[in-house]
């Protein structure tokens, strides 16, 4: 007899789960934890039924399961009304970065433990970042249709072509991944660099910046903080996001805000996909007030075949670079997180609930502080 049921919501590989076992995050592969489980007493379910609520395996399994387990990627989402049915539920781990589909305050109330591994998206989503703004500000997605579809139209795709260099890049959030981004663009010997956050980036930080970009391009004090994101955005050329979606960033971007950017701008989203309002970024691009938007997070995960993000685009025809959610689940992130929710099991498991303390999102009935306060970008 099992001491209790693990529940692991994640999605179907297919043949490429067959083909490619580093693929951990899906079902077939089970994140590699299966035997680790079982060894500790444990039975492991695995589903990616997930919908819909209430009628779905998940909701079936959850029942009576203990832990259960999702990725930001394709998340079950641990609802109030889930967890008022799952009296056995202990903790829910996030097999990535990002517990915004779990109903935090149902989880506090029944003192349910949620943990994420923090650190395990970083490089891989900072990297995505840098990808989709050359992506965009390059026009590469039209050059690359011509390639494939026989065209040679160079004034098609150049018209709307320009460099990284001397442009002014924002981010909204400047921590692990943010800063992470503000690193990478140096290389492109940006004009400006500005950064809109709830406190200070540490001295040290921005004087490594501002030190690199003196070497290499001979511009010194190109990072700033922008107190008033409606400036800020004002004056960039390409915005980034990189915050948490919370009560005060759902909707950030909207009609009033994409108004403030500057005509012909680009806007890139990783963070999450309810930071922007859908229909309001779909009409700021078609319009042509923005040249572009590169989102890899969808306010709807899997987002429906209608989603207006699917087929957008400025009145060039262009502008559109979305993808589904694979920043932060590289084969190395994959490895990354794979370990880090062996981890957080081995300390359940234990009965020491050692956690890192920057992967514990809520615990006791409280919110935790994590490191964000201590704005530890390392970690």
């Amino acid at each position: 007899m099992s001491k209790g049921k693990v529940l692991l919501v994640l999605y179907q590989g297919g043949e490429h789960a067959r083909q490619e076992k580093k693929l951990l995050g899906c079902a077939e592969n089970e994140l590699g934890i299966r035997k680790f489980v079982e060894d500790n007493g444990y039975e492991l379910v695995t589903t990616s039924n997930k919908d819909p609520e209430p009628n779905s395996v998940l909701d079936k399994e959850l029942a009576d399961a203990e832990i259960v387990i999702t990725t930001p990627f394709f998340p079950g989402y641990i609802t109030k009304t889930r967890i008022a049915k799952a009296p056995k539920l202990k903790i829910a781990i996030t097999a990535g970065v990002g517990s915004d589909h779990v109903d935090l305050n149902a989880a506090n109330e029944r003192k349910i433990t949620v943990a994420e591994v923090t650190g395990s998206n970083v490089q891989s989503v900072a990297e995505h970042v840098l990808m989709t703004m050359l992506v965009l500000v390059r026009n590469f997605v039209p050059g690359h249709q011509q390639a494939i579809s026989g065209q040679w139209d160079i004034a098609g795709a150049a018209k709307q072509e320009f460099d990284m260099e001397d442009k002014v890049f924002s981010t909204v959030g400047a921590g692990r991944i943010g800063y992470r981004v503000l690193e990478r663009l140096i290389a492109f010997n940006p004009k400006k660099l500005y950064y809109y956050d709830y406190q200070d980036l540490p001295v040290e930080a921005v004087q490594k910046l501002n030190e690199v970009s003196k070497i290499l391009n001979g511009r010194d004090n190109i990072v700033e903080r922008v107190e008033s994101l409606e400036e800020m955005v004002s004056k960039s050329d390409v915005v980034t996001i990189n915050c948490p979606l919370h009560e005060k960033s759902k909707g950030l971007f909207n009609k009033e805000l994409i108004s403030k950017m500057k005509k012909g701008s680009y806007l890139v989203n990783t963070a999450r996909g309810a930071i922007c309002v859908a229909e309001d970024v779909a009409a700021a691009l078609e319009s042509g007030h923005l040249a572009g938007y590169g989102g890899d997070v969808w306010n709807q995960q899997p987002a429906p075949a209608d989603h207006p993000w699917r087929s957008m685009t400025n009145p060039y025809g262009y502008g559109n670079a979305m993808t589904p959610h694979v920043s932060g689940t590289s084969l190395d992130a994959q490895a990354r997180y794979s370990e880090g929710v062996k981890n957080i099991l081995k300390e359940y498991f234990s009965g020491r609930e050692n956690y890192r303390p920057q992967d514990v999102i809520v615990i006791d009935g409280d919110y935790a502080t994590k490191s964000y306060g201590q704005r530890n970008l390392i970690a």
